[in-house]
C-alpha cells in the first residue's frame, strides 16, 4: 500500500469522524485533493484509491496534468481551479476545469462566463471571501459580498454554488470554529436573498474538523495526502 493510499484513508476516516460528531449525514463532505506542485504520478496513484476530484493553483501546471493524465487513460476527473486567477489566464481555465474556488472580482466572472464553451455544463464557481481581513489573503470583503454573489448568479454559463475562505489560523478548535462560523453565516444569509446556494469550500488538512463542524460541504486537503510541498522558484506566472 502506498503512502498516498495510507494518507487517503486516515483523511477519509478524519471526515468520517467529523461528519458523525455533527451530527450531519454520511456522505456530506467532499475530498478535494490538492495536488498542486505534485506531479501527474501523485494524482494517478491517488485516483487509483478511488479519488476523482482534484485542486490546482497554477494555470500551466494544471492543463498539464489534465492532459497528462487524460492520455494516460484515467477515468473522467473533476478539476477544480482553486488559486488566484490573472485575467489574461481565465480562458484556458474556462476551457479546461470543472469548478473555480476562487473568484473575487466580477471582471474575472464576466470573463469565465463569456470563455465558457457553449458544449460544457455550466462552470460551478464558488465566490472567495477573505473573512478574517488579511491583507495577504485574496478575496473580496464579507461587506462587498452580496452585490458580486448578485451579480455572478446571473451571468450564463456560470453556476454560482457557494463560498470559498481560507481564515487566519486559529489557536485552537473554538477559534477555528467561530472563523468558518461567519462564513457559514454569510452563506446563510445570502441563500435567503433567494441565492441557490450548496456549496461552503472551507477546511484544509489542520483544520477540516472545525470546518465540517460549522457546514463545509468541499474539504480541501493537501499536504495530508500527498505530503510536504517544494515550491517552485517565482516566475512571472503567479497563478
Amino acid at each position: 500500500m502506498s503512502l498516498i493510499s495510507q494518507n487517503l484513508q486516515a483523511i477519509h476516516q478524519r471526515i468520517e469522524r467529523a461528519v458523525t460528531a455533527a451530527g450531519r449525514a454520511p456522505g456530506s463532505v467532499q475530498l478535494l485533493a490538492v495536488s498542486k506542485t505534485f506531479d501527474a504520478a501523485a494524482v494517478a496513484d491517488a485516483v487509483a484509491q478511488g479519488q476523482t476530484a482534484f485542486g490546482e493553483n497554477y494555470v500551466q501546471e494544471t492543463l498539464d496534468k489534465i492532459a497528462t493524465l487524460a492520455a494516460s487513460g484515467a477515468p473522467a476527473l473533476e478539476w477544480h481551479f482553486i488559486g488566484p486567477l490573472q485575467s489574461n489566464k481565465t480562458r484556458q481555465i474556462a476551457e479546461h476545469v470543472d469548478w473555480v474556488h476562487s473568484v473575487e472580482r466580477l471582471k474575472i466572472a464576466q470573463r469565465l462566463s463569456d470563455q465558457r464553451p457553449p458544449q460544457l455544463p455550466p462552470l460551478n464557481i464558488c465566490l472567495q471571501v477573505n473573512i478574517s481581513g488579511e491583507a495577504s489573503k485574496s478575496g473580496t470583503t464579507v461587506q462587498d459580498m452580496p452585490a458580486l454573489a448578485a451579480a455572478v448568479a446571473a451571468l450564463p454559463r456560470l453556476r454560482l454554488r457557494g463560498l470559498m475562505a481560507i481564515p487566519a489560523p486559529g489557536a485552537d478548535v473554538q477559534q477555528q470554529r467561530a472563523a468558518f462560523a461567519q462564513v457559514r453565516v454569510l452563506f446563510e444569509n445570502l441563500r435567503a436573498q433567494g441565492l441557490a446556494l450548496d456549496t461552503l469550500s472551507m477546511g484544509m488538512s489542520d483544520d477540516l474538523e472545525a470546518a465540517i463542524a460549522e457546514g463545509a460541504t468541499i474539504v480541501r486537503i493537501g499536504s495530508a495526502i500527498f505530503g510536504a510541498r517544494t515550491y517552485p522558484s517565482p516566475t512571472k506566472e503567479s497563478t
